[in-house]
């Protein structure tokens, strides 16, 4: 990654409500974390370096980390990066998948749009959408589970 698209990840990163991120490429990794009051943290540095990033020059911040995850019963289909979730193509267009359809592996379940572009995310494998986790337009995390599955 370079400098441009480091600063365009934090200003979309500041403007979700995402609230942790970590991004690994080759030996490149980045992770960025909100903090306690609206604090955010950024650190950026290359996986075979040993270098330590320094401390802020404030006194730091606690970071507090949700440890409850909403219990969801069933196989999901996870989002496999973070951005905003659409249902369909286009705005008023027929979604990918509803709730009840029988989705073949690689057929299109939604859009992520990350960085102003848009990655079509496919099923993983033959199965049916039981039920749809997250709303079109919502934000989403990485591993973020987004419908419900039964494999067929």
């Amino acid at each position: 990654m370079d400098k441009n698209e480091i600063r365009e990840l934090m200003r979309f990163f500041d403007k979700s409500d995402i609230t942790k991120l970590k991004i690994k490429e080759g030996d490149f990794s980045i992770e960025l974390q909100k903090g306690f009051e609206n604090a955010v943290s950024y650190a950026a540095t290359p996986v075979m370096t040993a270098i330590p990033t320094p401390p802020p020059a404030s006194s730091p911040t606690p970071v507090l980390e949700s440890t409850t995850k909403p219990i969801i019963a069933g196989l999901t289909l996870q989002s496999p990066m973070v951005g905003t979730f659409y249902k369909s193509p286009s705005p008023g267009a027929e979604a990918f998948a509803k709730v009840g359809d029988i989705v073949k592996k690689g057929h299109p379940i939604g859009i992520i749009e990350a960085m102003k572009i848009m990655n079509e995310i496919e099923a993983e494998y033959d199965c049916k959408i039981i039920e749809s986790l997250v709303d079109d337009g919502q934000p989403v995390e990485f591993d973020m589970p987004l419908y419900v599955v039964e494999k067929v």
